[in-house]
Formats: structure tokens, sequence, C-alpha cells
């Protein structure tokens, strides 16, 4: 991602302030994954986060297709 480190944490917080006023209109609570997605690539405690949550879909996704054989 280019730009300045600072702006990307910027925008990763107002993404998910963002995202926790879902409830309102053009707000919503999509921003939440990407905020979190643009803090991962600054901040190492979320890009640890981010990871743990990625190997869990993982294994879900491959749990599920096993189960459909």
């Amino acid at each position: 991602m280019p730009g300045p480190p600072l702006l990307r944490i910027v925008v990763g917080i107002a993404l998910i302030f963002g995202g926790v006023l879902g409830f309102l209109p053009v707000l919503g609570f999509w921003m939440l994954p990407l905020g979190v997605l643009v803090l991962s690539v600054d901040l190492h405690p979320v890009r640890r986060i981010r990871r743990r949550i990625e190997v869990r879909w993982g294994r879900r996704q491959r749990r599920r297709r096993n189960e459909g054989r």
C-alpha cells in the first residue's frame, strides 16, 4: 500500500469507527474488516489478529468442503 504509514493508520481507525456506526445510512458494517486490513499493514498486533482469523476461516472452509463429500 503506498502512502505514509501515519495516513494509513488514520484511515484505518476512521474506517473502524465508521463501521461501528454501521446502523447509519452511507456508513456500514463493511467498513470494519476494511479498517482492520488497512491497519494490519502497519501494526503488528492487528496483523497477528487478522492472520488468526484467516487461519480459522480457512480451517472452517476446509471442514465444510470435506463434510460435503
